[in-house]
């Protein structure tokens, strides 16, 4: 791997309130009313109609017709603004898309993921918002900001990953790799997703800190769009959970067997120290983490 191993040179203390900045918008955006945090339930649906507590409706779908809910006389759901009676069809879903009706204050997800339809129920009121208190991260030092050099496939290749829900599988479309070098010197390659903004990037890992001091399943780097000769730069202060770290409610998708670092990436978020499983709000005391 040919990575150059040079860094650019950061102020520390700009660093470190950039990154403050970034950290206080990231945990509003996580605590939004309607945002993770708020989701009450994971409901599968299939052929069958089902009933969920909550909100109207008998919820169904197919994969030709894809999901819909029969809504009896008196119940209302609104998409838009726009006023929903009777028998309404969604219509087919794209993967990892979906749409959001309203019932009240209660925003209802329903998407596909993993080949599958759902529906997540988002409430305001939801306890979890009342007792998460912010993740706590490793100090942001500027060594974790990384340069690297993404390597583009000849075409994209489908990755097959597992996912926080049992059951499913999710497939990404991987363009290439990224080399870089961590702290230490040692080279590193991790395959890249496509990002969320057109150009950019997204890396799921896991390294040696993972079940230690972070979460165990996976984190998560937005990485900006590389330049006409690959270069791109991985910053592991901004590494984050994903939602599956906080809520049982959550159908993440997992790291491909090759992004596991062989290192400790001492940078980034820690595991929370509130999740919401199947029977409740678990408050965990994680280790507080020794920077080297």
């Amino acid at each position: 791997m040919s990575t150059d191993t040079t860094q650019p040179e950061v102020s520390p203390i700009r660093f470190a309130e950039d990154w403050e900045r970034w950290h206080r918008g990231h945990e509003e955006r996580r605590a939004d009313r309607h945002g993770f945090l708020a989701v009450t339930g994971l409901h599968w649906l299939a052929e069958t109609p089902i009933e969920i507590e909550g909100i109207p409706g008998r919820w169904s779908a197919t994969d030709a017709g894809g999901p819909a809910v029969e809504l009896a006389e008196g119940e209302r759901l609104s998409r838009d603004g726009a006023e929903l009676t009777g028998d309404v069809a969604l219509g087919p879903l794209e993967e990892r898309t979906g749409v959001d009706l309203d019932h009240g204050d209660v925003r209802i997800e329903v998407a596909r993921r993993g080949g599958r339809y759902i529906v997540r129920p988002r409430d305001p009121k939801a306890s979890f918002l009342d007792v998460y208190k912010g993740t706590e991260a490793y100090p942001p030092l500027a060594k974790w900001r990384r340069e690297a050099r993404f390597v583009p496939h000849e075409q994209p290749v489908p990755t097959t990953v597992g996912a926080a829900a049992p059951g499913i599988e999710h497939v990404y479309e991987a363009p290439g790799v990224l080399e870089f070098t961590a702290p230490d010197g040692t080279p590193a390659t991790l395959t890249a997703f496509n990002g969320y903004a057109p150009g950019t990037l997204l890396v799921l890992f896991t390294d040696e800190t993972s079940g230690v001091t972070t979460y165990a399943a996976n984190r998560s780097i937005a990485v900006p769009a590389p330049d006409a000769e690959g270069r791109t730069v991985l910053d592991f202060t901004r590494a984050v959970n994903l939602p599956c770290a906080y809520t049982d409610h959550a159908t993440c998708p997992l790291p491909p067997a090759e992004n596991r670092l062989p290192f400790a990436v001492e940078a980034g978020e820690l595991s929370p120290s509130e999740r919401l499983t199947a029977e409740g709000i678990e408050t965990v005391e994680a280790p507080a983490p020794v920077v080297s």
